[in-house]
């Protein structure tokens, strides 16, 4: 093993991840999650629900974040990004809203996926690093998750697009947990299980 080589590419990795997580996170900004959370709000208010969805890594944040939101008071189903065309789409019904995650937004199966979700009458809110893409063209709302390097000796992995999507999504999360008006014993209900199901001394 090349110690010197690996040494120089895991600190080349350190000073890419904290520049472009500090350039991301200093240009998020409050205003873009106005069309999206008007339409999460709107889908709720009407009986409609949230899905999340993305193809290979996006798909593993897509988990995580259906996870998230649901624990923070926006109920979202996690919808499998290839299995949607091949009858997942049946959790879907119309007035719905599928959050599509796709660093490039050009993606192909993402592409197909995108179709069946607008063809059963559901709105898109892309999560891209590209607000010009396919998939934000088809959106009805976007939020920008986009980096300039990945942090990887190719440049090929994603890496700090993958930490883009979670940030922008856990500010998504936020923002709809204080509108729900979320407090710490509705929480300690929904986790009943662990440190995080018991109410602290300054919430008694």
């Amino acid at each position: 093993m090349n110690h010197d080589m690996c040494k120089a590419s895991f600190d080349a990795f350190k000073d890419i991840m904290a520049k472009e997580t500090a350039a991301f996170l200093a240009q998020m900004d409050y205003d873009q999650y106005a069309d999206a959370v008007s339409i999460i709000l709107d889908a709720q208010a009407k009986g409609g629900r949230v899905h999340i969805t993305g193809i290979g890594k996006p798909g593993h944040v897509a988990a995580y974040m259906a996870s998230l939101l649901s624990s923070t008071g926006t109920p979202t189903y996690f919808l499998h990004g290839t299995e949607a065309t091949h009858g997942s789409c049946g959790q879907l019904v119309p007035g719905d809203v599928v959050i599509c995650i796709s660093n490039s937004g050009e993606t192909p199966e993402l592409k197909a996926t995108v179709g069946a979700i607008l063809n059963n009458g559901c709105k898109v809110i892309a999560v891209t690093g590209n607000p010009e893409s396919w998939l934000a063209r088809q959106a009805q709302a976007h939020l920008f998750a986009g980096v300039k390097a990945e942090g990887g000796p190719l440049n090929r992995a994603p890496r700090a697009s993958i930490i883009a999507e979670m940030q922008v999504l856990q500010g998504l999360s936020v923002i709809l947990q204080v509108n729900r008006g979320l407090d710490p014993k509705q929480y300690v209900k929904w986790h009943p299980g662990g440190t995080l199901g018991h109410l602290r001394d300054d919430e008694k």
